[in-house]
């Protein structure tokens, strides 16, 4: 069973992010060979932080030895080989899969520049977000490919087009 635990800072409006960031999740997972985390009985949490520019900025050089913001950055707790393992293995019943933190202004920027909704953007970083906690990633032209192939399923899944066809345009 998945569980979000949202946190969400200024500058970010009111709005129901927890449900947003719960299809997202569940989307994403859905169309991995890890959809079975859905239902297993252990306790598969995803923190997710909605926050500022400067504290993504923060951690983006902190961890990435990048001096910007950026619009989503991903924290796995648990080692991709291990994932397939985690219901069997968790003592509690509880994992952390990992932390998810998006930048506002960042987020609000690339949102206006693709005429899409800010809660749309998000749903996307989200998604993107929780396939890097499970272990993809996009370092080659493959990784790539494959990553966004299951970000247009998931999206698609939750109304929203394939969002790599503005940047394609």
């Amino acid at each position: 069973m998945i569980q979000i635990e949202l946190s969400i800072e200024t500058p970010w409006p009111e709005g129901d992010w927890q449900a947003l960031a719960e299809r997202a999740a569940r989307a994403a997972i859905e169309r991995t060979p890890q959809g079975p985390l859905l239902t297993t009985p252990a306790a598969i949490e995803i923190s997710v932080r909605l926050t500022s520019n400067e504290e993504v900025h923060g951690l983006n050089r902190q961890y990435r030895g990048k001096d910007k913001p950026t619009n989503v950055l991903s924290f796995p707790m648990v080692q991709p080989d291990l994932i397939d393992t985690i219901s069997q293995n968790s003592d509690d019943g509880e994992v952390l899969l990992g932390d998810i933190v998006l930048a506002h202004g960042v987020c609000v920027a690339e949102a206006a520049e693709r005429g899409i909704a800010v809660e749309t953007h998000a749903t996307h970083l989200m998604v993107h977000g929780v396939l890097h906690l499970l272990g993809y990633d996009h370092m080659n032209d493959d990784e790539a490919e494959a990553m966004e192939e299951i970000e247009r399923e998931a999206l698609g899944t939750l109304g929203i087009a394939d969002p790599y066809l503005i940047r394609e345009a």
